[in-house]
């Protein structure tokens, strides 16, 4: 009986907190508040009347604005939400837990999906990066906790120590076998694919592990790799991306096209392939 007593105790409390969360009155005639207890709900006022909003599945109200004049629902992972702990249960949809949000792929390393209302628009980290689900950036595919048991350069074994002598510096630059324009960093004997700005190919240097991003023209053997892609509207694109993967560090960005030209040659290539050197 006392159990019993307990338990109708606990609901009436659990009630009159839930009556309290919905007899919000406004501190002015008009602004957003942020609800108590969860997230993704806040307070519109208008007028002094007060209309209990939400905001779409995976997105949270931000609550910065210190005048309380901004209604602004953002991604999760930008909002704090500090004691506002509860959300509304998720709604997924293909590559997406929640209707809003930036997602890593299940399957592959480099790709992440943003999703806006349940529509996911895939992306594509350059090569040789991954994308991190932590710091929501693409970075080198081996400092990624998910990514680390993968074969980041695809079987690519930097040379011995001393063998590039030549190229000076503290790392070394080597074609790839198959794609004009892919390379590879080595750095402390780690081998990192890499990709040439868009519109560009790798050309092989003249000393050992040298080499730079020059137009196709240039490149013997590469000259149709683009094929009749619209560089300029790639070019365009992959600008407003943010792309940045001179530090091995990208902000989200679009997948560049897949090119139909010709793959590298292998005369480009005075490094034997790990096939052959097996």
């Amino acid at each position: 009986m006392r159990s019993y007593c307990l338990c109708l105790v606990v609901v009436a409390a659990a009630a009159t907190f839930a009556a309290a969360q919905e007899n919000f009155k406004c501190p002015d005639d008009y602004g957003f508040y942020p609800h108590t207890s969860s997230c993704d709900k806040y307070w519109k006022c208008d007028n002094g009347a007060a209309e209990l909003k939400t905001c779409g599945n995976g997105l949270a109200f931000d609550s910065s604005d210190p005048k309380y004049l901004t209604e602004n629902c953002d991604y999760l992972h930008n909002v704090e939400c500090g004691d506002r702990t509860q959300l509304e249960p998720p709604i997924s949809a293909p590559h997406c837990p929640r209707l809003y949000g930036i997602f890593s792929d299940e399957a592959k390393c480099d790709v992440f999906w943003n999703c806006w209302n349940g529509e996911a628009s895939r992306y594509q980290c350059s090569p040789g990066l991954a994308y991190d689900r932590e710091a929501r950036v693409c970075m080198w595919a081996d400092q990624v906790p998910e990514c680390k048991n993968e074969e980041v350069a695809n079987g690519f074994a930097c040379p011995a120590a001393g063998e590039i002598a030549s190229a000076g510096g503290s790392f070394s630059r080597h074609a790839h076998p198959e794609d004009c324009r892919k390379y590879y960093i080595c750095m402390e004997g780690v081998a990192r694919e890499y990709g040439c700005p868009i519109g560009t190919v790798f050309k092989i240097g003249d000393g050992e592990g040298t080499g730079n991003c020059e137009d196709p023209e240039d490149v013997p053997g590469c000259e149709d790799y683009y094929g009749d892609l619209d560089l300029k509207t790639i070019r365009k694109s992959e600008l407003l991306a943010g792309l940045n993967t001179s530090s091995g560090q990208s902000r989200a960005g679009p997948a560049a096209p897949k090119s139909g030209g010709k793959p590298r040659p292998q005369s480009q290539n005075p490094r034997p392939t790990p096939q052959d050197a097996a």
